[in-house]
């Protein structure tokens, strides 16, 4: 077999018309605060544009290893909406680590008690595996009211798709 192909060979071309592969660095990213309004959204489709925005890939500059992402603030978790029989079909378990410690609750018992933890726990699940993520995931800010105590940083509406 020959080598292979390396595409067209450049001749005589000037040094300076390579192509630079952008890096954000912390000196040169944006930082901005998003507002979201979570009543009636669904829950999946929510989480998945919330991680986006947590990732920074929304953004031109959007760089895989740093943390180009913005902050988002999530209103009104109380009020999302899930298709189906999830509400009595979705079970969430957390284990106290000693022998038959595991607990179950559904997703309907969630949303009574802890709201916030929902949404919280289907981002995180759209989110990498890592150090990364877990630094990304700091910057979701969520709560069950319609209040929230960042309007000194004037977060701004972010427009989610239905």
């Amino acid at each position: 077999m020959g080598a292979a192909f390396r595409g067209p060979a450049v001749v005589g071309g000037p040094a300076s018309s390579e192509m630079k592969t952008y890096v954000a660095t912390p000196e040169n990213r944006q930082r901005d605060w998003y507002v979201i309004d979570a009543e009636g959204r669904t829950l999946g489709r929510l989480a998945t544009q919330i991680a986006d925005a947590l990732r920074g890939k929304r953004k031109p500059e959007y760089t895989p290893h740093c943390d180009t992402g913005d902050f988002v603030v999530v209103v009104n978790a109380a009020k999302i909406r899930v298709t189906g029989n999830k509400l009595s079909d979705k079970v969430y378990y957390r284990h106290s680590g000693y022998p038959g410690g595991l607990r179950s609750r559904t997703l309907g018992e969630m949303l009574e008690r802890r709201p916030e933890e929902v949404i919280r726990r289907a981002v995180k699940g759209m989110l990498p595996r890592n150090r990364l993520a877990r630094q990304q995931l700091r910057k979701l800010k969520v709560y069950a009211g319609p209040g929230h105590p960042h309007e000194a940083q004037k977060p701004t509406q972010m427009e989610v798709d239905a």
